[in-house]
């Protein structure tokens, strides 16, 4: 292996050690935040769970806080709490009276190919754009792109998803108007594949509008900035084609600040998972998190707050890298 190669691999392994010492602290801060905020919340399942029996007496009320442990003091019950997280426990459900982490995992799986599908078609199209764009500054094209960037950036998202399936749906019948497949249909195979994409098309379309606005914006004014530099014309000098420069030399750099608003917005991205799924009865950690809000199973709720931090620092811990990969002037320190 090469000098610059072994480098590359140090700095990059640098990078991974420096944000894993860094994440424990982070993650236990996020913990025990989660959990007082919840603690402040009025109201329990026990409430909801009782309600709905219409057992609501005080003496059926107690036997479900006791059931449950919501009867122990705050203290006593996040200890417990970071001890079953140690040992790798997210707890039960009172709502659903099963395990926590059966009820995430069962619908991780289809945030993680929302949002990884929604991240990349934003990614992709953003950075053609912008370097589209960069390359017509001041042009007719560069300013109807950025007209349309600047529609998308300020269009709400549950409202381009409603509209979508007006129109693409309902009207033209393209696509299917929710879910993530469709239901007894016994499909396998290739089938079963092309139905999934079908039924992810639009709302990962809908979800990578705003983010499509915010990366081919900023690859613009990366690239214009990079273009400025002397190594730039130094490379024109020596009769580069125009190609190489801007995809060799040009868009490597201008991509740094790209990395980072993407791993910055991925928290978002996750957040904004909730209005989504549910305008597209897409069955994710969104639509469960709004479900154990309406029900007050704050178990659940712990749960996916807790996952998503972890999902988010993963997330910037590969985008470090990336960096570290894209820029050989980073140092860790």
């Amino acid at each position: 292996m090469s000098a610059p190669a072994t480098s590359n691999l140090a700095r990059i392994a640098g990078v991974l050690k420096r944000n894993a010492w860094q994440a424990v602290p982070t993650v236990l801060g996020i913990i025990i935040l989660n959990f007082i905020l919840m603690e402040l919340v009025p109201g329990d399942a026990a409430d909801v769970i009782a309600a709905e029996s219409g057992a609501a007496t005080e003496e059926s009320m107690a036997q479900l806080r006791s059931h449950f442990g919501l009867d122990q003091p705050m203290l006593q019950r996040l200890g417990n709490y970071l001890l079953n997280i140690v040992q790798f426990d997210l707890g039960i459900s009172p709502r659903h009276n099963t395990q926590v982490a059966t009820l995430i995992f069962d619908r991780l799986g289809n945030t993680l190919l929302l949002m990884g599908t929604a991240l990349g078609i934003a990614v992709l199209i953003g950075v053609l754009l912008g370097v589209l764009m960069s390359a017509r500054a001041g042009q007719w094209q560069d300013k109807i792109l950025s007209v349309l960037a600047l529609l998308l950036y300020s269009t709400p998202t549950f409202w381009l998803g409603l509209m979508a399936i007006v129109l693409l749906s309902v009207k033209l019948g393209w696509f299917p108007t929710g879910g993530s497949h469709t239901i007894g249909a016994g499909l396998v195979g290739w089938d079963l594949f092309v139905d999934k994409l079908r039924h992810l098309f639009l709302p990962a379309v809908t979800t990578s509008g705003f983010f499509i606005a915010i990366f081919s914006r900023l690859t613009r004014s990366s690239m214009l900035e990079v273009n400025r530099q002397d190594y730039v014309r130094t490379a024109e000098s020596k009769g580069l084609s125009p190609a190489r420069i801007t995809f060799g030399h040009v868009l490597r750099n201008a991509l740094i600040p790209v990395t980072t608003v993407a791993g910055m917005h991925f928290g978002a991205l996750l957040g904004g998972a909730t209005v989504i799924e549910t305008v597209f009865s897409w069955p994710g950690l969104g639509r469960l998190a709004l479900e154990s809000v309406l029900a007050r199973d704050y178990s659940v709720l712990l749960g996916i707050l807790f996952l998503s931090s972890l999902l988010v620092i993963v997330a910037n811990m590969l985008v470090d890298m990336l960096q570290a990969w894209l820029d050989p002037r980073i140092q860790v320190r």
